[in-house]
C-alpha cells in the first residue's frame, strides 16, 4: 500500500482543483496514456524509462514515461496507463498505486508523428517499490529525484535534425547522460509547475 505521505496528499489536492484539459477526438485519433509514478523517499522520485531500440517505434531509444496505446479491453485510459506500466516495468499500479489525479492531455506537434492523444495520470506508490524493465520494450528503468529535474543545471536544449535537413533546438532536461525532451518534457514541465505551486 502507498504510505500517507503529505507530499502526495498536497499533489492530490492540487490536481483535484484543476480538471485535466481534454483534446478533441477525430475518427482517426489514436488514444494512449502514460503514468507519472511517484515514489516518496527523501525526495519524491519519478519513474522514467529508456525505450528499447525498435525501427517501427518513432520514440525508439527515448527517455519516456511508462505507457502506451489503449487496447480494446482497457476500460479507460487510466487502465491503459496501469496495464502498460505493469508490462514495461513490473510495477502493478492496479494493485499498489494510488491515483492522485490527471494532467492535461497532449498531442504531438510534429505532423510526421501519428495522430495520437496522450492522457497523463499521476500515481503514488510505496517508498520500497522497485521497477524491473521488460527488455523487449524497455532498455532501463530509472527512479529520478524531482529535485534533480528542478536543478537549474538540468535545463538544456537538444539539437534535432528535421526531415528537411534543418537542425532545430528543442527544450530539454538532462539527468546524467539522459536527455528528456519532446512530449515527455512537455508533460513533466506541466507537472513540475503544479508541484512547485504546492511548495514541493
Amino acid at each position: 500500500m502507498v504510505v500517507d505521505d503529505p507530499r502526495l496528499a498536497l499533489l492530490r489536492g492540487a490536481l483535484e482543483r484543476r480538471p485535466a484539459a481534454r483534446v478533441p477526438r477525430t475518427p482517426h485519433t489514436i488514444e494512449a496514456a502514460v503514468a507519472l509514478v511517484l515514489r516518496p523517499r527523501e525526495s519524491l522520485e519519478l519513474l522514467l524509462i529508456k525505450r528499447a531500440e525498435h525501427e517501427s517505434d518513432p520514440w525508439s531509444g527515448h527517455i519516456a514515461l511508462p505507457g502506451g496505446r489503449r487496447h480494446p479491453e482497457d476500460e479507460d485510459l487510466l487502465a491503459t496507463a496501469m496495464r502498460e506500466t505493469a508490462e514495461e516495468t513490473a510495477v502493478p499500479l492496479a494493485r499498489i498505486g494510488r491515483l492522485l489525479g490527471a494532467l492535461d492531455e497532449v498531442e504531438p506537434t510534429n505532423p510526421r508523428l501519428p495522430p495520437i492523444i496522450i492522457a497523463p495520470f499521476v500515481l503514488g506508490v510505496a517508498p520500497d517499490t522497485t521497477a524491473v524493465p521488460d527488455p523487449r520494450e524497455v532498455e532501463a528503468a530509472l527512479w529520478v529525484p524531482l529535485d534533480a529535474l528542478r536543478d537549474p543545471g538540468a535545463v538544456s536544449e537538444i539539437l534535432i535534425e528535421l526531415e528537411s535537413g534543418e537542425r532545430r533546438a528543442f527544450p530539454s532536461l538532462r539527468y546524467g547522460e539522459h536527455v528528456i525532451w519532446g512530449l515527455t518534457h512537455r508533460i513533466l514541465t506541466h507537472f513540475m509547475r503544479i508541484a512547485e505551486e504546492c511548495g514541493l
